[in-house]
């Protein structure tokens, strides 16, 4: 007989380790503001260095949830859902590390308030990710949900306008072919990035919309 004790266990380990997935979304963004902030500043970006490593560990984590999946019978939401969820997660730290890996091309090219700007809204949109995923083991009102995914659906909007905004500028000022391409591939994954974030918000909606 399995005991309810061992099924409780497994619903909270679920939970567990969506929300690690979730917080290696958010350091990861944190790890790419100080990854800018030390391109700015000339240093030694050491900073990529911890976005390879949030990237590594929630590949664990994804790979630990596809495990448990398949070792348990009964889970705490729909097997659909996890999956679904697990993998948008998991695209965060990868397209984020992309970012860093193009920034340190030639990082004499990044200056100015791009892409701070578009930075500090993926590190918000990821914030916002996490206390969403947070909250699906409480239950949460789906009212509050809705606001979350309203305001990520306001910060993706911010991104691609600064993305355009960006165009726009490279255009006017007649930018070399080959660093116009390497800065428009910067902008492009950055507002991906913000993308993720928003895809995800939109899977813990259904998920939340599906079990009220």
């Amino acid at each position: 007989m399995i005991s309810l004790q061992k099924i409780l266990g497994k619903d909270e380990k679920f939970f567990e380790l969506l929300e690690a997935s979730a917080a290696q979304a958010r350091t990861s963004a944190q790890a790419l503001v100080e990854l800018v902030q030390q391109v700015e500043q000339g240093k030694v970006a050491e900073a990529l260095d911890l976005c390879v490593l949030h990237r590594r560990k929630d590949k664990l984590i994804t790979e630990e949830i596809t495990e448990l999946l398949c070792k348990t019978f009964v889970t705490p939401l729909e097997r659909e859902d996890i999956e679904s969820l697990s993998h948008s997660l998991s695209r965060i730290p990868k397209t984020v590390n992309k970012v860093g890996d193009r920034l340190l091309i030639a990082p004499e090219l990044i200056k100015g308030d791009w892409p701070k700007s578009q930075v500090i809204l993926l590190e918000q949109a990821a914030a916002v990710l996490v206390e969403m995923v947070g909250e699906l083991r409480r239950n949460p009102h789906l009212d509050s949900m809705r606001d979350k995914k309203a305001r990520l659906q306001q910060l993706e909007g911010k991104a691609d306008k600064i993305m355009l905004d960006f165009l726009r500028e490279q255009h006017r000022n007649g930018q070399g072919q080959k660093e116009a391409i390497l800065l428009l591939s910067i902008s492009d994954l950055l507002e991906k990035a913000v993308d993720r974030c928003r895809d995800a918000g939109n899977v813990v909606f259904q998920i939340v919309l599906k079990n009220s």
